[in-house]
């Protein structure tokens, strides 16, 4: 892998989708601030337009692209890709984070399913598809980040649509390194970005502040980066709430109920209980 200094550097570009807001904007920003050119996709509007002018204060008007991309359709993610490549002529960074999060059951509505897995799920994939062959056929070093979440990973009850959207991006891009580090002269990674709790439009509800548990965009951002810089594929981030030996502890109990036979999500059964909170504290 090269140093991620040979990436986030003047004249190069990086592509985020749902870059608009929340941890895409907060991406944008740090690559504007870098030099890099720099393509923020998301659904239009005035915080497209905010967002774009923002940037534009950092990076200057030639080096800032916004487009209204719908990623749950692969052929705005191909016009997207055409339109980049016209006017920058290459991409370096390719962050898959366009995500949302309407509430789900299993029987609930059909059409909140398919929009959850059309984008958090199905534009990930679109996003990789569309622009990964390029980025590996020019031959420069290059990152493709795909933002997932610890709900993909613990599957807590409550929105089942979205920890399988969330569990689909973490499969998908543990195959897609496995596929890149294989492929010979291939100078493209793949790094799962596995937020903590972020105070963005996605989380916040009707709150105006910040909850003080929770970390800002521009902090899991450099939490991100530096992770980057240490080659890291599961970029696992803590917040204010929760400590990595926690979330370690957690995961390590979800994959228990295979290994042991317990009943699925028997974090959250009472039978099981007392054996969980016995588990979360052993040192």
């Amino acid at each position: 892998m090269a140093n991620i200094q040979e990436i986030f550097k003047k004249s190069n570009v990086a592509v985020i989708t749902g870059g608009a807001s929340g941890i895409g904007f907060a991406a944008a920003q740090h690559f504007a601030k870098a030099g890099m050119s720099v393509v923020i996709a998301d659904l239009g509007g005035e915080k497209l337009a905010e967002a774009r002018a923002a940037l534009e204060a950092i990076a200057g008007e030639e080096h800032v692209m916004a487009a209204e991309t719908d990623v749950s359709r692969k052929e705005d993610l191909e016009a997207l890709e055409r339109a980049v490549i016209q006017r920058f002529g290459r991409v370096h960074v390719l962050m898959n984070n366009a995500g949302i999060g309407p509430e789900t059951s299993i029987f609930s509505a059909q059409a909140n399913w398919d929009s959850i897995l059309g984008v958090n799920l199905m534009g990930v994939i679109n996003g990789t598809r569309t622009f990964g062959p390029h980025m590996i056929a020019h031959g420069e070093p290059a990152l493709i980040i795909n933002t997932g979440s610890k709900q993909g990973i613990t599957t807590p009850p409550g929105n089942p649509a979205y920890n399988v959207s969330k569990a689909g991006v973490k499969v998908f891009t543990e195959a897609l390194q496995h596929e890149l580090r294989n492929t010979q002269g291939c100078k493209v990674s793949a790094h799962l970005l596995i937020p903590g709790f972020v105070f963005t439009g996605l989380t916040k509800g009707d709150r105006a502040e910040k909850p003080a548990a929770a970390w800002t965009s521009e902090q899991t951002v450099d939490f991100m980066i530096e992770s980057l810089g240490g080659d890291d594929f599961y970029i696992l981030c803590p917040d204010n709430d929760v400590a990595r030996p926690v979330d370690e502890r957690r995961m390590a109990w979800a994959i228990g109920d295979v290994i042991e036979n317990r009943p699925p999500l028997s974090r959250w059964h009472p039978d099981y209980a007392e054996k969980f909170k016995a588990f979360l504290e052993q040192k």
